[in-house]
């Protein structure tokens, strides 16, 4: 079951993101644009339309979670009885990696752990289930036009249309997993380290974040909020969508449901004068440029415009 939307964190490259429950899954990422079809829609459903979970096998008697200072870097924190670990979640910005790109480091701080890992791929928000086939160092899925690779640092099995792992984490270890997009008539991404990825993407947000400028009141809250508003910016074009997911509606069973990966030029104004006030004037002109071509009659780029 997925888990109350208050509970979620947010992830993302600038170009589309994903939502990471507190127990440790991914319950929605579209692939590889924020408009695309969901590969992980349990937020809509249940863990059987996609989810991506890392989490202790026995029982976890605390749960603290935090972004890195300055990041989009997730880290959440389980504790046993036995010990603790750190699973740290993050999506490398485009423009430092080669594909659409999903990371996840289970880091061991104390005792030994054991964990249970889940991936469940379903393509179209739930209703394809990929052809799976193993490679050399992991698996590849694919359904029509997608394809995703996964690779992971533990010895994982395939069961019921799922793929699984069980493994004990210990003081000091660090065990790496990837899932990368990539399109099937394409070229399949190369390998990528994830601590020397981890690194780059820790820095990108750190020299990006550096650029605040605002230096009033609850400093650390106003940047973790651009920051945030940074992840909403589709990076190819400056649009910047109003949510992530699509189909939550407003109360349990009711119809207002609607779908807000859009950029509504009310709502990404007031984004803009946030982000302007915040020193980041790059992204008002980009923006800018954006909207007089979306005017203008240009064919559009995703984000779609509304009015």
């Amino acid at each position: 079951m997925s888990s109350r939307i208050e509970e979620y964190a947010l992830i993302g490259d600038c170009e589309t993101a994903a939502l990471v429950s507190a127990s440790g899954s991914i319950d929605w990422l579209c692939l590889p644009r924020f408009d695309s079809g969901a590969c992980f829609a349990a937020l809509l459903g249940g863990d059987e339309n996609g989810h991506w979970s890392i989490t202790p096998a026995d029982p976890v008697r605390s749960i603290r979670r935090r972004y890195r200072e300055e990041t989009l870097i997730l880290e959440t924190e389980f504790e046993t009885d036995t010990g603790v670990v750190t699973l740290i979640d993050w999506m490398p910005p485009r423009r430092i990696t080669e594909a659409p790109d999903i990371l996840r480091i289970v880091a061991g701080r104390r005792g030994r752990v054991r964990m249970s890992m889940e991936l469940i791929v379903r393509l179209d928000y739930g209703s394809v289930v990929p052809w799976v086939h193993r490679t050399k160092d992991g698996i590849r899925m694919t359904a029509g036009p997608d394809s995703l690779r996964f690779r992971a640092g533990v010895e994982f099995q395939g069961k019921d249309f799922r793929t699984a792992a069980e493994f004990t984490v210990s003081e000091g270890s660090r065990i790496p997993f990837e899932l990368v997009w990539f399109p099937t008539y394409g070229i399949q991404p190369n390998n990528t380290d994830a601590e020397t990825n981890l690194e780059k993407t820790d820095q990108w947000w750190r020299n990006w974040s550096g650029r605040c400028t605002y230096e009033g009141h609850w400093r650390e809250a106003v940047l973790r909020s651009l920051i945030t508003l940074k992840a909403l910016t589709y990076d190819p074009t400056g649009g910047i969508v109003a949510a992530v997911a699509t189909s939550v509606p407003e109360k349990i069973g009711g119809t207002r449901n609607w779908d807000y990966r859009y950029c509504w030029i009310r709502d990404a104004t007031f984004t803009l004068y946030a982000l302007v006030h915040g020193g980041y004037l790059e992204e008002a002109q980009r923006w800018r440029e954006w909207l007089v071509n979306a005017v203008a009659g240009a064919p559009f780029t995703p984000p779609f415009l509304c009015n």
